[in-house]
């Protein structure tokens, strides 16, 4: 056996338990297809994590993983394939065309952003349509941007924006209310964000490159055209369950992986944790989330743990 755990997914979930793992004499790799951090990686600023009035999500992240490397035996760019169930043991295979044999498989996969589906979306992503207002931000510096989306995070990214010098900041929303908290709410109005509700993106115009949108509006489909240079979406994530699919393991009516207390999934030896098993969906749960899964490992690999 190559490895007692193998963690797929590198996130806060991931890091946190392989920690966690390590600690309690654990032989754990951890694998990603990237280079970590998911989601929370392109978070402008986390301002709710214990410990930090303020650190970006790269930053946070980073530290994350300088402190399980001391642990873990990392696999970065080195993407889970496919899992196989064999006489109790699972059998790994991942794009470097490499074969591991584990005891325990604990799935911190996370969950990517929800695409835009208008006429556009998907020809004018990259150049102008952009996911991660982190990454992309910078470039629309003195121009007018749009963001799409009511949450928390499109409220964040819209702050963010204006902060770095986008000259107008629109917030595109499809209902006439918010879903976010209502302090960033008040920061954005603040920022100077404008909000228009009650429209949806009817189709995203340009040449080379986004110049205007049209907005249809939800309650009386009337339309009207707004000039901007570039269009931030966050309008959800997708949960990444496929390799759990795969597996046999339960998923919800929202495609997250169901777990109990103890972060069991329905197939023994399969455990989950962070965002991909949906819950509250933040970097401080996942990371406790991780801790209880690694922990919770321990009954597949003939340990002993005290809790």
């Amino acid at each position: 056996m190559n490895y007692e755990l193998a963690i797929i997914g590198a996130g806060p979930a991931g890091y946190s338990a392989g920690i966690y793992a390590v600690r309690a004499g654990i032989k754990t790799a951890l694998f990603d297809k990237g280079g970590g951090g998911g989601l929370a990686a392109i978070a402008p600023n986390i301002e709710n994590y214990a410990g930090f009035t303020s650190i970006s999500g790269l930053e946070l992240m980073e530290k994350m993983k300088e402190h399980a490397s001391n642990y873990v035996d990392m696999h970065f760019y080195e993407e889970v394939e496919s899992i196989e169930k064999k006489d109790g043991s699972f059998i790994i295979k991942t794009s470097e065309e490499k074969s591991y044999t584990v005891g325990a498989i604990l799935l911190s996969t996370g969950t990517e952003h929800r695409k835009l589906t208008c006429a556009g979306g998907t020809e004018f992503e990259g150049r102008g349509v952009s996911y991660c207002a982190t990454c992309d931000g910078f470039f629309f510096k003195n121009k007018n941007v749009a963001v799409v989306g009511g949450g928390n995070s499109a409220l964040i990214e819209a702050i963010y924006l204006k902060q770095i010098g986008c000259t107008n900041v629109y917030l595109v929303h499809r209902r006439d209310q918010l879903r976010a908290e209502e302090a960033y709410e008040h920061d954005a109005k603040k920022a100077g964000v404008e909000f228009l509700l009650s429209k949806v993106i009817k189709e995203i115009q340009g040449n080379e490159k986004v110049e205007s949108i049209v907005l249809e509006d939800t309650k009386n489909s009337e339309t009207s055209t707004v000039k901007v240079d570039g269009i931030f979406v966050s309008i959800g994530v997708i949960p990444q369950n496929e390799i759990a699919k795969d597996l046999g393991v339960e998923v919800d009516e929202h495609g997250y992986i169901k777990v109990d207390k103890q972060m069991r999934t329905n197939v023994k030896g399969v455990y989950a944790a962070g965002d991909i098993a949906g819950g509250l969906r933040q970097v401080i749960t996942a990371a406790a989330e991780g801790a209880i899964a690694a922990l919770t490992s321990t009954e597949v690999l003939g340990k002993q743990y005290p809790y």
